[in-house]
């Protein structure tokens, strides 16, 4: 049995990750690493919580011999978008925490890491339509040089020491449960909300950005599915290009107007625009269908339905 520890629980992936975690592995052998946020209600009562920096090697370490922990995965980093208000700072947590961690699995000889990469180690000149898998890798954001690193790094891991290091490179990712911080793609989330509360919504990005997204049970869905997936089929390990699907602005609120026709939107960029534009607008995944049978369940009109249906439950209810 795996005693897994997230590091970086309170996050939009982290939180859900770890609940959908302890249905598949009991509730006991999931520890929600926290570094300052309140542990939400679910994450309470679900299973243990533990304040736990990536940065904090001797806390990190009590933590890990604490619940025996044998399986790290590691949600923790600074997104694009603030990455870019403080480089040094997103440096910092992204790389120096990853290595911290890779250090500390190889010395207690874990089974496995999981380090989630991200869509962001494109850059303008990699090919923009069904990116492949083996590409040109030159971000232009320090989110994105800090992913190529941390892929980099966690091969190296694999190859040097035998540790089992796997990711996957995260697109934008859609969620009505716990909302973003500092992402590029936020808009992403934030249209639904705001076609909810207001009835409009002011984009960051022009109508025309299109991006490859994924809806979050389909992320939490590929990430296990890749931890779950034998060692010695796995072709690659720590950069796995993986899609649902992909859309423009004008897309989704042509969605959104299927269920609330009196929507509106404006569009003032911002510095995000610039960095949406150096990602791709689709990714080439078959080689993440073929070694460990990845395959999407939600295209935009279903995500969209079930988005609006969430958020408008919580908005009745006083929540939002």
């Amino acid at each position: 049995m795996k005693n897994i520890l997230v590091v970086g629980s309170a996050g939009q992936i982290g939180s859900e990750l770890v609940l959908d975690l302890r249905k598949h592995y009991g509730g006991d052998r999931v520890v929600a690493g926290i570094r300052k946020t309140k542990p939400s209600e679910k994450l309470l009562e679900t299973g243990p919580c533990e304040v736990v920096d990536a940065l904090d090697v001797k806390a990190l370490t009590e933590v890990v011999d604490k619940y025996k922990i044998d399986v790290i995965i590691n949600m923790a980093a600074i997104l694009s978008g603030t990455g870019e208000k403080n480089p040094m700072l997103a440096w910092d947590v992204n790389m120096n925490g990853l290595i911290n961690i890779l250090e500390l699995a190889r010395e207690r000889k874990m089974k496995q890491v999981l380090v989630p990469s991200s869509i962001a180690v494109f850059g303008p000149t990699t090919p923009i339509e069904n990116t492949p898998q083996e590409t040109i890798l030159k971000p232009t954001t320090i989110y994105g040089v800090t992913k190529v690193a941390g892929e980099l790094l966690g091969d190296y891991y694999v190859k040097k020491y035998g540790l089992d290091v796997r990711g996957l490179r995260y697109p934008g990712i859609i969620s009505h449960e716990t909302l973003p911080g500092g992402g590029t793609t936020d808009y992403a989330v934030a249209i639904y909300y705001e076609a909810i509360k207001q009835k409009k919504y002011t984009c960051f990005v022009n109508e025309g950005t299109r991006l490859p997204m994924m809806y979050m049970p389909d992320c939490l869905k590929a990430t296990i599915d890749l931890m779950e997936a034998d060692f010695d089929k796995l072709n690659y390990h720590c950069d796995y290009n993986v899609g649902a699907m992909d859309f423009t602005v004008g897309d989704m609120v042509e969605s959104i107007r299927k269920h609330i026709p009196e929507f509106e939107i404006s569009y003032e960029p911002d510095f995000r625009q610039a960095i949406a534009d150096s990602w791709p607008n689709s990714v080439d995944d078959s080689a993440a269908r073929k070694d460990w049978g990845w395959q999407p369940e939600y295209d935009l009109d279903a995500m969209t339905g079930d988005m609006l249906k969430a958020i408008g439950e919580k908005h009745k209810k006083g929540l939002i």
